[in-house]
């Protein structure tokens, strides 16, 4: 999106009237917002892909009304979401790739660099700021030596900074694949972290027992069960039948 646009008025006497178009001021305009990786998925992903697609859209008498579940089904497939994820929301929805990247990179749920297998977002917004949002952040980023919005190097954990979660009384709280760890203290986060990169079990504050893997989280957002289909394994050749001499 684009800075907002000034109009330039004088505070001073009225100028003449000038017969031009009026000036305007703009400043610097934002870079554009790009996606990696290559144009189009392989021909049988795009199949593997298309199957689930189809199954989603048909839940919706208007095939466009899919594209928020389509883009976390290629989500799941990529870990987060590139270009020929997005073609292939445009080709499977008969929308432009434009239509698409407008409605990926308004939300914040739809990831633009690779994600790790958990998603840590620390909330900093308001009351969970005011109990310590801010610490915690600070203290994860410190200690696994990334920046918000980075990948730790084994591709286990990426920490950001997010919005409200709407779960004021219990900040301040951090979330993991979207499921909530309440009342977390700088320590507390760090010792969650660990444990995430070391395989560890955690339960989240409430709701499911276990925790699913950021790709995981994808699927199910997009209304397909956690585990997809198996990868296809290469046809092994039938063993040649033995001669008479060999058997022998």
């Amino acid at each position: 999106m684009s800075e907002p646009v000034f109009v330039e008025i004088s505070a001073g006497p009225p100028a003449e009237i000038s017969a031009g178009p009026p000036a305007f001021s703009t400043v610097a305009p934002h870079p554009p917002i790009d996606f990696d990786g290559p144009d189009r998925y392989p021909d049988e992903e795009t199949r593997a892909l298309a199957d689930e697609a189809a199954e989603i859209i048909a839940r919706y008498p208007h095939s466009r009304s899919a594209l928020l579940p389509l883009l976390h089904l290629v989500q799941s497939h990529d870990g987060y979401l590139t270009r020929a994820g997005i073609m292939f929301c445009a080709e499977q929805l008969e929308l432009t790739p434009a239509d698409v990247a407008g409605v990926a990179t308004f939300y914040t749920m739809y990831r633009r660099s690779p994600t790790g297998d958990y998603f840590v977002g620390v909330c900093t917004n308001a009351l969970c700021a005011v109990m310590g949002g801010d610490a915690i952040l600070s203290e994860l980023t410190d200690s696994l030596g990334i920046n918000p919005g980075e990948t730790t190097a084994d591709g286990k954990v990426t920490v950001e900074r997010v919005e409200c979660n709407a779960a004021c009384d219990f900040a301040p709280v951090v979330m993991v694949n979207w499921e909530f760890f309440d009342n977390q203290t700088p320590e507390s986060a760090r010792t969650l972290v660990a444990d995430l990169r070391s395989g560890t079990p955690r339960a989240p504050s409430r709701g499911p027992d276990t925790l699913c893997t950021f790709r995981q989280a994808a699927r199910l957002l997009a209304g397909l069960p956690e585990q997809g289909p198996p990868a296809p394994t290469e046809a092994r050749p039938e063993p040649e039948p033995e001669s008479e001499t060999g058997a022998q």
